[in-house]
């Protein structure tokens, strides 16, 4: 089953909290804090791999996690880092982030990785909070929480010529007699029902080729096959447009041309502009000579190329493939434009945001990343930890803004299930 779209979510792993232990050794009365740090999350991390072809996998399961890091150890041993989770996916797999639809990795080469989630750095051990006045620090950082996020994943076929054109103008024969393609042919329309690809051997080069289903009138508004498919003509640098010049479908073969190309403008702009090389075929039927010289005088006029071809007996198809092929290495190779991903991880701006809202309790509840990694840092059964935690709340902003909320003495607050009076 050929699959090209998936939506999925993606977490990468927490950061393990810092430990809260102290030296213990035989003869020694009051070892110092030796809390570890906590590990680093593992990342999400999509490969691309030349021996996918599909995004099937993605079909079944749409969750996907990387690995938390583990929490510090004593004798300042540093917590395991997270295992990094690799997603593989096919050779031409652009990934959009799913809150705004923009591009932010096109994995168009074989290997080339992409880190889509990256891992919530490990919190620090007590070992770092002691001073010539706090000796004994019962607490340490919480772990960072890691990214999560929802992504698309489109498959868009790497190929260096697309074929165009109505169901049943011979897109699927041509494939199969200039390719090593082996296309399903017949005499019905939606013969082809997904993308093939085809490798065209020169000689001396080689190019691919790219023959996705028939569009029809009226696909950009989710009529026939074709136009669901567009996207994989997004990459390539040059289109054959197959037309049945003979008429024998009662189509008239200018009129077919200007209907698939008013199809692209209104899938893609760029698309439209894409060059065209025309390939009038079905030379073979005796009513093709009545239409070609209207149709090529037509076409030569709007500054196109036409080739007079038959795919069923291969006339014509060697200048064909010769002029393509002499095109194609004037044209550069196709380039998708690519945001820069800021997402991947928690920023400072994000880090620091806190929001506060009263309940119908009248309760305050406070919320934040950087309120998380607070409550989770603090021992509420010490007495200095409390008082950083104390310190920690009005460095943040946060008494700030429930005094901007208007909570007044004696009133409730919460944060991440840790409940109290509030107290001037």
């Amino acid at each position: 089953m050929f699959i090209d779209t998936a939506r999925i979510f993606v977490k990468s792993g927490d950061g393990g909290n810092g430990g809260v232990t102290f030296h213990r050794e035989k003869y020694v009365a009051a070892g110092g804090p030796d809390g570890g740090d906590g590990g680093n999350g593992g990342s999400v991390i999509f490969t691309a791999d030349k021996n996918i072809n599909t995004l099937l996998d993605f079909k079944y399961k749409k969750k996907y996690a990387a690995e938390n890091g583990g929490n510090g150890r004593d004798a300042k041993r540093k917590g395991k880092d997270g295992a990094d989770l690799i997603i593989k996916v096919p050779q031409g797999t652009v990934i959009k982030d799913g809150a705004n639809g923009r591009i932010i990795a096109d994995l168009r080469d074989d290997a080339q990785e992409f880190i889509a989630a990256k891992g919530g750095r490990g919190g620090w051990g007590n070992c770092h909070f002691a001073t010539a006045t706090r000796q004994t620090p019962k607490f340490a950082k919480a772990g960072m929480p890691g990214a999560e996020r929802e992504l698309i994943l489109e498959l868009r076929l790497i190929a260096d010529v697309g074929l165009l054109g109505f169901p049943n103008v011979g897109k699927s024969t041509f494939l199969s007699i200039v390719s090593d393609a082996k296309p399903k042919i017949a005499n019905y329309h939606f013969t082809t029902l997904e993308p093939n690809l085809g490798v065209v051997n020169m000689g001396d080069g080689s190019f691919v080729i790219a023959d996705i289903p028939g569009i029809i009138e009226g696909a950009h508004e989710g009529v026939g096959l074709g136009f669901e498919f567009l996207r994989h003509l997004e990459r390539t640098r040059l289109l054959i447009h197959i037309v049945d010049v003979s008429g024998i479908e009662g189509q008239d073969p200018i009129e077919s041309f200007d209907i698939i190309n008013g199809e692209l403008k209104n899938y893609s702009q760029k698309l439209a502009e894409k060059p065209q090389v025309i390939a009038a075929n079905k030379s073979d039927i005796p009513q093709f000579e009545e239409n070609f010289g209207r149709f090529k005088a037509e076409m030569e006029e709007r500054g196109y190329t036409v080739f007079k071809i038959s795919a069923a007996t291969k006339s014509g198809i060697s200048e064909l493939l010769n002029f393509v092929y002499q095109k194609l290495n004037e044209l550069p190779p196709e380039e998708i434009e690519v945001e820069e991903d800021t997402n991947a991880e928690y920023t400072e701006p994000d880090r620091e945001k806190i929001t506060v809202f009263v309940d119908e309790n009248g309760v305050y509840n406070v919320e934040g990343v950087r309120v998380q990694q607070i409550v989770g840092s603090t021992n509420f059964d010490d007495y200095e930890s409390l008082q950083y935690f104390q310190r920690a709340l009005k460095k943040s902003g946060v008494i700030d803004l429930l005094e901007q909320n208007g909570i007044k003495e004696g009133d409730s607050v919460c944060m991440y299930g840790v409940e109290f009076d509030y107290v001037p």
